[in-house]
């Protein structure tokens, strides 16, 4: 893999991570699509860092708000407001991507990652987005309760499977209880820090510094917290007064692509 590559891979993880479109998905099919060399563990840690960075920089007054609520529920010893719930909230969510991640990584990523299983979950995960779409209502992140937060988590989890997306998927779930798209996309995201950074504590055990002191590897880093930066905000900012509907339009024309393509034998 060369400088090029190793950007516009970082640029790809960056937008379809954020966007409800399945990174993992695009990141099996780019190497099927154009002959890419495997990049190697080292190289698919730096993107997911780079993920991480942008939304602790670009969620950071609520990551700060989170923390003092944190600390102040455990000085009181009582919870009331949202601020004092939501790293609870967070927490609970967290867990059963935890354990699924655990569990069923080796199988996710084997049988899992063949193209048309791809194209499968890319239509019928778009399929779930596009109806969920039609639910949302006014219901804000204090609306949270901790039955909304597991099930959400829960939805995280299956995430793992390439094509699913998952903030596609933790984004659906939110608007099915109600949310607004707004904060059904922004408890997606802070939900998903913790994963990653967890995901990335665990494979950063398995690489060495020489991996790490690359410039593929920066090169992947940096292009991936740029274009999750801008893809966040982009997000955020389209989500307050348009339908994700034209996201769900996109998963079924690569997927019903990916399907022909694979029919083909190409």
């Amino acid at each position: 893999m060369n400088i090029f590559q190793a950007i516009f891979l970082g640029v790809v993880q960056g937008v379809t991570e954020v966007l409800p479109i399945s990174s993992s998905g695009h990141l099996v099919l780019i190497p099927w699509f154009w002959g890419f060399s495997d990049p190697g563990l080292a190289f698919d840690v730096a993107l997911h860092l780079g993920t991480l960075i942008s939304i602790i920089a670009f969620f950071y007054k609520d990551w700060l708000g989170i923390l003092q609520g944190f600390f102040r529920a455990i000085k009181k010893k009582e919870i009331k407001n949202i601020e004092e719930k939501m790293p609870f909230f967070i927490l609970l969510a967290t867990i059963p991507g935890f354990l699924g991640g655990y569990l069923s990584r080796d199988f996710a990523e084997g049988l899992f990652r063949a193209p048309f299983i791809v194209a499968f979950n890319l239509l019928f995960f778009g399929y779930l987005l596009y109806l969920a779409d039609k639910l949302h209502t006014s219901k804000t992140l204090k609306g949270l309760t901790l039955k909304s937060s597991l099930v959400t988590g829960i939805a995280q989890a299956v995430a793992i499977i390439p094509g699913v997306s998952r903030s596609g998927i933790t984004i659906t779930v939110g608007l099915t209880q109600g949310f607004t798209r707004e904060a059904a996309a922004k408890f997606s995201f802070l939900i998903s820090a913790p994963i990653i950074l967890g995901a990335g504590i665990f494979e950063l055990s398995k690489i060495s510094p020489d991996d790490m002191a690359t410039n593929i590897f920066w090169a992947g880093l940096l292009s991936s917290v740029v274009a999750s930066f801008i893809t966040i905000r982009f997000l955020m900012n389209f989500v307050k007064s348009h339908s994700l509907k034209i996201f769900a339009y996109y998963r079924f024309a690569l997927g019903f692509l990916i399907i022909l393509l694979y029919n083909l034998g190409i």
